[in-house]
């Protein structure tokens, strides 16, 4: 097969916060239980900070913190340790798929943004940082919204999450589509773009329904202008600064922006 290097072959997209669960409140909540279970209060900030990481290392990277590891001490007397993780990661596994279970709606004008780019013969795969059995759970509960993609490709697949490329590089390998600067990474956290550069691959940073922005669709909707306009921003930022090639307000913005990629490629540019 003859690469196609002057055009976008494939996008792949996050699941939580990018193509469902608007402002990914699923695995928000089970990480602030799973703290709650051990008598240590996490705000919604804390619980969402390392959100895109694989859960194990994101517990980690929550209990890293010199905030909530004070409150770990205090609470049970001691640092945690290895075992602790083990044994919260075991208890996580059950709250987040009851919190998928709860929040498992498309993000608006998804499937009409597929169309789309399925009608200009553009793959798409999805990656996550969930564990098999929750990427099982989210993605049948997309499929019977309508919405299957043509890979589908966790945390749990491969050596290391995000931010490392391996998943990306697997949904490239199983849809047989290279190089690199044909395919666009979009996600809504700071390590979907980062494993994106690292893949080599064209970066997005969807602003509204990110866990960065961290709103659900009807808290989101119920701001005044001034304040969205100023929210979406303030996310618009944290993407650029991680290094992200474009930032969209909303996944509407999708075909917009693969149009200028693919300009761009065709005037030789890479990512």
């Amino acid at each position: 097969m003859i690469a196609k290097q002057g055009k976008i072959q494939l996008v792949v997209f996050d699941w939580a916060g990018t193509t469902i669960d608007f402002g990914s409140c699923a695995p928000a909540t089970a990480f602030a239980k799973v703290f709650a279970a051990h008598g240590v209060q996490v705000s919604d900030e804390e619980a969402r900070r390392p959100m895109g990481l694989n859960k194990r290392e994101h517990l980690i990277s929550m209990l890293s913190t010199d905030g909530i590891s004070k409150r770990w001490h205090e609470s049970k007397g001691a640092p945690w340790t290895d075992a602790d993780v083990s044994l919260m990661y075991d208890q996580f596994v059950p709250y987040q798929l009851e919190a998928i279970e709860q929040s498992s709606q498309l993000v608006p004008h998804l499937l009409d943004v597929i169309g789309i780019l399925q009608a200009d013969e553009i793959k798409v795969g999805n990656t996550t940082g969930y564990f098999r059995a929750a990427a099982e759970l989210v993605s049948q509960a997309a499929s019977r919204q309508g919405f299957v993609p043509d890979a589908n490709v966790c945390a749990d697949d491969v050596p290391k999450g995000r931010p490392a490329p391996w998943m990306i590089y697997q949904v490239m390998q199983k849809l047989n589509v290279f190089p690199p600067q044909s395919v666009v990474k979009i996600g809504d956290t700071v390590a979907d773009i980062e494993a994106g550069l690292n893949a080599g691959c064209w970066t997005i940073g969807i602003c509204d329904s990110s866990s960065i922005m961290g709103l659900s669709l009807d808290d989101y909707c119920q701001l005044d202008p001034a304040t969205k306009a100023n929210k979406l921003d303030t996310t618009a930022s944290v993407f650029q600064n991680a290094g992200s090639h474009f930032t969209i307000a909303s996944i509407e913005d999708l075909p917009r922006v693969i149009s200028q990629i693919n300009q761009r490629l065709g005037d030789g540019e890479r990512p």
